[in-house]
């Protein structure tokens, strides 16, 4: 068997197979015209969509928010009488007809009801073929394919003739069945987690509201058992309990300033902060650095906030770092203050932040605000007792956005093995 024809049989055959299938000989190739009849969903702008409308609809919108790969339950409705729509039947496959990005508007999923309004800004694929299983192939190994028949740049374009070209293999029914199968209990399972996480980030957020006091008041509305009969707690200015400190940039003309194993907080970390302790930064300063601007190195628990540009963010410093500018730094009294309590006091007070904050192009929030900043506080005893539980959660929290992490990477891996690889269809 010559190399050529040899590649050619392992592309129609994917890399993982179920055991049942693996003699079940290559996967007919086919463009999707040959599998398929494509059609243009119809009408359905904005002001369609009424809360209190009758008739279930999908428009391209939907298809960014559905979580897998299949719409079960249908988020908007409208009142435009049905003879005036395109009906789903049940497994139809719908891909936008245009969008913002080439990747973006390869996006799939497979309608599992039928009589559902789908807009005119989606294409239709309907078949006699499992559309679950379709759905999955398009956004999997398919994904890149499509994005490559996508047309225009400011506002891109899928027309029902680029689709119809596409190329791709397809087992049997029972096979694809399986497969279907397979993707969707695993997209079950993702679901469910991210229900689990989501969940818990509403129980540490109602959480939080009762653990500190309200506005006005001097005693939070939960209290551990012990602190019931502790008093009101108290009040007084956070410069009191923590020494303020702030940042700066090096002059970015030296080279030497930078990469010299300092880490710097800087707002490219942005992604790092509100989620307890920053482990890392993205760039570095050097002693020069330091030693040539106003930086200074904090010490490790210090607690951190941007106060501009990400304005709110907060974190907890794991190592001796620097940051810029655009951070308030606060190191505890910790006879007085714990790091951790105050690090939550600042997440619940973000909202605050965020409103307080002026300006353009970019917000933020005055040095004077900072000065002046009101704390309640109760004994460090209790104030360790609150940080302690709202750290529980977080590593809760994070324990199962790992796991959500590692369900989401092995859908894509089985994926990436359970469809012929695209370059050989």
């Amino acid at each position: 068997m010559s190399k050529t024809m040899k590649n050619d049989k392992q592309a129609l055959v994917p890399r993982l197979r179920f055991p049942e299938f693996r003699d079940a000989g290559q996967w007919q190739e086919n463009q999707l015209a040959d599998i398929a009849t494509l059609h243009k969903g119809k009408g359905i702008s904005k002001a369609d969509i009424k809360v209190t409308g009758s008739q279930p609809c999908v428009r391209y919108g939907e298809l960014y928010t559905v979580y897998g790969d299949v719409i079960s339950e249908v988020v908007s409705k409208t009142d435009v009488p049905p003879d005036d729509l395109f009906m789903s039947r049940e497994g139809d496959v719908i891909i936008p007809s245009s969008g913002e990005t080439k990747i973006d508007i390869a996006t799939a999923a497979c309608v599992l009801r039928e009589n559902i309004a789908l807009g005119g800004d989606l294409n239709v694929i309907r078949s006699e073929q499992n559309g679950v299983f379709l759905s999955y192939y398009l956004n999997g190994s398919l994904k890149h394919e499509i994005a490559k028949v996508a047309q225009g740049n400011t506002v891109v374009h899928l027309y029902k003739s680029n689709l119809e070209a596409l190329k791709l293999a397809i087992p049997k029914v029972q096979e694809q069945q399986k497969i279907a199968d397979c993707l969707s209990s695993l997209d079950a399972l993702i679901s469910a987690q991210a229900d689990k996480i989501d969940t818990l980030k509403t129980h540490k957020k109602g959480l939080m509201q009762q653990l500190f006091p309200r506005e006005g008041e001097t005693v939070p509305r939960l209290r551990f058992p012990e602190f019931r009969d502790a008093g009101e707690w108290r009040k007084c200015k956070l410069e009191e309990l923590a020494k303020r400190g702030s940042g700066h940039t090096p002059n970015k003309k030296h080279p030497s300033y930078y990469n010299g194993g300092i880490k710097w907080v800087s707002l490219a970390d942005s992604d790092k902060l509100d989620n307890g302790y920053i482990f890392k930064t993205k760039h570095e300063i050097s002693e020069a650095g330091l030693r040539n601007s106003s930086a200074v190195l904090h010490s490790p628990g210090t607690v951190i906030l941007s106060r501009d540009a990400g304005v709110g963010k907060s974190g907890v410093l794991y190592s001796s770092m620097a940051v810029s500018q655009h951070f308030i730094a606060w190191s505890c009294e910790k006879s007085k203050l714990s790091n951790w309590f105050l690090y939550y006091f600042l997440q619940k007070m973000k909202p605050t932040f965020e409103s307080i904050a002026v300006g353009n192009t970019i917000k933020t929030i005055g040095l004077t605000y900072f000065k002046e900043m009101i704390i309640f506080v109760p004994a460090v005893a209790e104030q360790q007792k609150i940080a302690d539980c709202l750290t529980f959660l977080d590593a809760l929290i994070a324990a199962h956005t790992e796991k959500l992490d590692a369900l989401k990477e092995l859908k894509k891996g089985l994926m990436q093995k359970l469809f012929p690889c695209p370059e050989a269809t």
